[in-house]
């Protein structure tokens, strides 16, 4: 895999709550230089983000409900919807996994559905914390994932104790079948690392390592992988 291959898996990332203006607009960027998926950003940072990769390939990626997902149905939706008029053209939604732990299905249903229509057809990706959950309740939580028409599901926040692995994807990708995209999400931070997560069933990876995972791919791993 070539440095232009792998850059189109990246979701460039920047969700620390102390960036700045000046660092999205470094990230949107960098996303356009090496040809990232997405660039993936609080919501309070879409318009900005949108405005500048308006003439490009990149898509501008937010987050929902992040990062504990404990947020309301109709929250989840009002910030969907503001999101999307503002630019956005994939949502990252943190499913309630107070709920699914609490054996509450349809709640996470019914959370999950209303995010998918309020997106108006844009792509959902359902972060189901994978770090919290048994493998039942991931399994649980993929296949109300593809029920509702959500286009991924996700591994992780990247803000609670654990992040992706490769055990999960494969999990994963046998609990939504062959074709719904898979993120790994959470301390995927080195050529190795993305190439083992793609190798297991992952279609996208989100990561606040893109730039030195695409240098570090082009200078010195490319003749290793």
């Amino acid at each position: 895999m070539n440095s232009l291959e792998l850059a189109s898996y990246i979701d460039h990332t920047l969700l620390k709550p102390d960036a700045t203006r000046e660092q999205i607009e470094t990230l949107c960027h960098e996303a356009i230089e090496y040809g990232f998926a997405s660039v993936c950003v609080n919501p309070c940072y879409v318009s900005l983000a949108s405005s500048i990769l308006k003439d490009t390939k990149v898509k501008v990626c937010t987050v929902i409900g992040f990062p504990l997902g404990a947020t309301t149905k109709e929250t989840k939706v009002f910030e969907t919807k503001k999101a999307i008029s503002e630019g956005a053209d994939e949502i990252d939604m943190v499913i309630n996994i107070g709920a699914l732990k609490g054996g509450d299905v349809e709640t996470v249903r019914e959370d999950i559905k209303a995010v998918v229509e309020a997106s108006a057809g844009e792509i959902v990706k359902v972060i189901i914390e994978t770090c919290l959950l048994t493998d039942e309740e991931k399994r649980i939580a993929c296949k109300l994932s593809k029920e509702q028409g959500a286009a991924f599901v996700k591994t992780s926040t990247g803000f609670s104790h654990g992040g992706a692995t490769a055990e999960d994807i494969k999990l994963m990708r046998d609990a939504v079948g062959a074709l719904m995209g898979i993120k790994a999400s959470g301390g995927v931070k080195t050529v190795k690392t993305v190439l083992m997560m793609i190798d297991a069933g992952a279609t996208r990876i989100g990561t606040s390592s893109g730039v030195a995972i695409v240098r570090n791919l082009t200078e010195t791993d490319k003749n290793c992988y």
